[in-house]
């Protein structure tokens, strides 16, 4: 079987790495279409060894493609995401735009990927944010062993999380400190250059940011309505690669060793572990890699049944574009959605 394949966004940084992965993983395709706005007609991008010019979104048929990815923002993802599911194309959509909608899957495979059976409500689902996506990895195989009661947990995000702009805005800042020119901000709301900022989104009325508000209810949504979550989510002077900090509090006894054990076993997670110098991963390290890296395992002695972790991953792969594929990989391989066109 062989599947006809649309990128919406594909000149963006998730819409890139998309293409990368259906190549690498040799995803099978019989085409793939490179969408984007009007403005970028014809703008070329790579898929494999081969080089796609991009086609517009607004006048594209759909009725003969099989799997939409699409990475072009919410306010595309609301408007456009209907309109092509109604055409018979499974729209994967990487935007926040359907995460919540009840009758939309929210899926992490590692984790649920049974859920991905519901898409046909709607012939949409979602990809769950950057930063919960690695999360849930590392969760949801220590929640099988001793049920997660509670998360607090601190991330430290690339600028790549913001787009081509974030990543250009940290490169302009670095370049403007080194040779004393002034430091302009423009996509952040203070200068990331040598700094963090403790703000991801909009502020809502609780105080937290829209970001924070994201992993906690994709995390009830994905693993378990009776996890309590709180995270505080900081930008930070990375260009790829996210990391957490992430105190668990269980409700059955689990040791530091127990859960090394449990995630070096679990898929999509690798454990690097090592109380020296250096034993553990960083997200340069991560970068360009699928895994879910997972260090610094240890006992919080501050509460019952709890333990500490840091976790790493990539955030345009496992937090975005990965993701997506693996999502259209569970439609094949649990036969789940036929191509349309049937192979020669």
């Amino acid at each position: 079987m062989a599947y006809k394949v649309a990128v919406v966004g594909a000149t963006g940084n998730v819409g890139r790495e998309m293409l990368d992965i259906l190549a690498e993983r040799r995803f099978p395709v019989s085409e793939v279409v490179a969408l984007a706005s009007s403005r970028s007609i014809g703008t070329e991008v790579s898929f494999g060894d081969r080089t796609l010019k991009c086609k517009a979104l607004d006048s594209y048929d759909f009725s003969d493609v099989d799997i939409c990815l699409m990475s072009a923002g919410g306010s595309v993802a609301k408007e456009w995401a209907p309109r092509i599911g109604a055409q018979g194309c499974v729209v994967i959509d990487n935007s926040s735009a359907w995460r919540m909608d009840p009758d939309v899957p929210l899926v992490v495979p590692e984790v649920n990927a049974g859920a991905a059976a519901g898409f046909s409500k709607r012939n949409i689902i979602a990809n769950p944010n950057c930063s919960t996506a690695q999360l849930v990895v590392a969760l949801k195989p220590l929640h099988d062993a001793a049920t997660i009661k509670r998360v607090v947990v601190s991330t430290y995000q690339s600028v790549s999380g913001a787009g081509k702009e974030g990543m250009d805005e940290l490169f302009a800042q670095t370049r403007s400190v080194f040779v004393a020119n002034p430091v302009e901000a423009k996509k952040f709301p203070k200068r990331i250059a040598f700094n963090l900022i403790p703000q991801i989104d909009v502020f809502m009325e609780d105080g937290f940011t829209k970001e924070e508000w994201k992993m906690v209810a994709e995390t009830k949504k994905i693993l378990d309505p009776k996890i309590k979550l709180v995270a505080t989510c900081v930008r930070v002077p990375v260009f790829i690669g996210h990391s957490e900090a992430v105190n668990i509090e269980f409700e059955k006894p689990i040791s530091a060793d127990e859960a090394r054990n449990i995630l070096r076993a679990a898929p999509g997670v690798l454990v690097i572990d090592k109380p020296e110098a250096g034993g553990y991963i960083t997200p340069h390290e991560a970068a360009g890699e699928d895994a879910t890296y997972v260090s610094r395992i240890r006992t919080d002695p501050t509460v019952d049944n709890g333990l500490v972790l840091w976790c790493v991953s990539d955030n345009l792969r496992k937090g975005a574009a990965l993701n997506a594929i693996q999502i259209a990989e569970v439609l094949m391989n649990r036969k789940l959605l036929a191509p349309k066109k049937k192979a020669a």
